[in-house]
């Protein structure tokens, strides 16, 4: 069958090692890789493009958190900390030292990996909530440390300008060009992580979540393991803060606040912890859930309850909050594994229909 692996048989061990064995799946790929490079782009607006962008950047982002927290077991409440340290190392990079873009981004994505691994090194003796702790404190020194630090912001909130990437001598300023760039390094940072897991690093990452003392009997290196997972997620989200910094044309700490932290938390956790395809869900949801929240208010708030223009913008932002939260406790009591689990639900009952009990 075309949905089952029941059917299809693997000649080859590259066929039984492919990321999508049923060939159903493997079509889906196809079919959403046209859709994302060849239909969606040029039949888009303008504005949907720019929604793209954010989603794809925040689904870069969510992938990094996922395989520290929902991967690897170690909870970050300072993501945006690496982000941030991401963004700004390309733009000193970039305006300072002249370096260009395709050098500018790994480079940073490396000192966003070295800041992580400093982080991540009390999560030899602490987890759970006080690593968590750790991780709220690291985001507050490192805000702190970019705004007063004028070697790097210049000051208090300064933001860095710095110019569009180019490709053979063309800069990429339209939507259009940037969605094809970020979704180039989206789909490479997908595959990468699916490729990660299948590896004994990858099982590592789950033994140590699972039970760590029973992963250090078998061998597991658990220092070297948490420390390259907080290296491996802070590389993902110091590269999102780069494509987020290129496609703004600047690095202002204002994008990477613990809000931002919460909100790539909450990706993760509603669209399903231990789940690259969760962190996707959970990214289209919380970036999308802010807009049809404020279309919402302006449909039926300024009827029912009177409220002007500023007045639905303060509402919007505290309902957000508001339905994160609630939307947080009812995923962790209803179903803990989030959206990828509906998903999966979905998936199984038409791989046995219409033979419930095959």
């Amino acid at each position: 069958m075309i949905n089952r692996e029941s059917g299809t048989f693997k000649r080859t061990y590259a066929q039984d090692m492919a990321l999508y064995r049923a060939p159903l799946a493997r079509y889906t790929m196809i079919a959403l890789a046209a859709l994302g490079f060849a239909v969606f782009p040029w039949w888009a607006s303008d504005y949907a493009l720019n929604l793209a962008n954010l989603i794809a950047i925040a689904c870069l982002g969510a992938i990094g958190l996922n395989l520290l927290t929902g991967y690897c077991g170690q909870i970050s409440i300072g993501h945006a900390a690496f982000m941030s340290v991401g963004a700004y190392s390309a733009a000193v990079l970039s305006l300072k030292f002249g370096v260009p873009w395709w050098l500018a981004m790994p480079a940073a994505g490396g000192v966003s990996a070295l800041v992580g691994i400093v982080i991540g090194i009390p999560s030899l003796r602490i987890k759970g909530l006080y690593l968590a702790i750790s991780t709220l404190a690291a985001q507050l020194i490192i805000e702190w440390t970019i705004n007063h630090v004028s070697w790097i912001s210049g000051g208090t909130q300064a933001s860095l300008y710095v110019g569009k990437p180019s490709l053979f001598g063309f800069a990429l300023k339209t939507n259009l060009q940037m969605y094809y760039f970020i979704l180039v390094v989206l789909v490479a940072g997908t595959v990468f992580a699916m490729n990660l897991l299948r590896t004994e690093l990858g099982r590592s990452f789950v033994a140590v979540r699972d039970r760590d003392i029973a992963a250090e009997i078998i061998g597991v290196d658990i220092f070297r393991t948490k420390l390259t997972a907080f290296a491996i997620s802070s590389f993902y989200a110091g590269i999102a803060g780069v494509l987020y910094t290129y496609y703004y044309g600047m690095a202002s700490y204002e994008a990477f606040t613990l809000n931002i932290s919460i909100e790539f938390l909450a990706m993760i956790i509603i669209g399903g912890l231990g789940s690259i395809l969760g962190s996707i869900f959970g990214a289209f949801f919380v970036t999308l859930l802010p807009i049809f929240l404020e279309r919402g208010l302006q449909m039926i708030g300024a009827g029912l309850f009177g409220l002007r223009d500023q007045n639905l913008v303060a509402t919007s932002s505290s309902l957000k909050v508001m339905i994160f939260g609630a939307l947080i406790m009812f995923f962790l009591v209803v179903e803990p594994d989030g959206l990828n689990k509906l998903w999966n639900n979905v998936k199984d009952y038409f791989k046995v229909w219409p033979f419930p009990y095959e």
